[in-house]
């Protein structure tokens, strides 16, 4: 049997939160900013793309804007204000030198001390499971390459033609964790609503995605990915070392 999980350490100000597109921080990881930012501490978002080929039917050229904007209300609502976005192209995003420049020079502007990403696994369902369900190439992409980023940004003679000054300050990457096996847990009972308001500026996204209304699909995706057996609310991380 694993061992219980252990709270996500406190000891830090300033968090980077790093994903592939908009609506990836609000399916589960803006439960935790909301958490964070209540109790004072300052947030960050970081996109790598617009999000532009995510809604059948809409072209990149209208749904990239669009997105955006969502993203920007949603940050807004738990707390977050500046919000980033890279300008990657969504759905082909590489782990490789690009992408890891971009991010290593996006660390260095924004000094956190803790680096928040998404999960990166190659399914969403436990390995056990089959048929299982693949997650997305970008998001396997993105979380690989933020880690290795963390190292960069930190290393003057790593991408030295970057003008922003080196940062060595982060304490912790902490990568989202699926299922119940995560090491580390933030209680996230307080913030429930705040995070299905969030998920819920995702609107024509979300619309897009199933003809239920908006408000219940957020519920529903929020139910998911904080309600534990006992009826506690939680999300999970696996943590490195900066």
């Amino acid at each position: 049997m694993p061992p219980a999980p252990a709270p996500m350490p406190d000891d830090w100000q300033r968090a980077l939160v790093v994903v592939a597109h908009p609506d990836d921080i609000e399916y589960g990881i803006a439960v935790a900013v909301a958490v964070w930012t209540a109790a004072g501490k300052e947030v960050h978002y970081l996109l790598a793309t617009r999000g532009e080929a995510g809604i059948a039917g809409l072209s990149p050229v209208e749904a990239g804007p669009l997105r955006e904007e969502e993203e920007r209300r949603s940050a807004a609502v738990v707390g977050v204000s500046e919000v980033e976005f890279l300008d990657h192209r969504d759905g082909v995003l590489e782990a490789g030198l690009e992408l890891r420049r971009d991010l290593a020079a996006a660390l260095r502007r924004h000094r956190p001390d803790l680096v928040v990403t998404m999960y990166g696994g190659d399914c969403w369902t436990p390995p056990q499971v089959t048929p299982a369900a693949l997650n997305s190439p970008d998001h396997r992409a993105l979380t690989r390459t933020v880690l290795d980023a963390v190292a960069d940004a930190a290393n003057e003679w790593i991408f030295p033609d970057l003008t922003e000054t080196p940062w060595s300050g982060v304490q912790y990457i902490a990568v989202s964790e699926i299922g119940r096996d995560a090491p580390h847990v933030v209680d996230v009972t307080a913030a429930v609503e705040p995070a299905v308001a969030s998920l819920t500026e995702h609107r024509r996204y979300l619309e897009a995605l199933s003809d239920d209304p908006v408000e219940e699909q957020a519920r529903r995706q929020v139910d998911m990915a904080t309600m534990t057996e006992d009826g506690g609310r939680q999300v999970g991380f696996r943590l490195y070392w900066g």
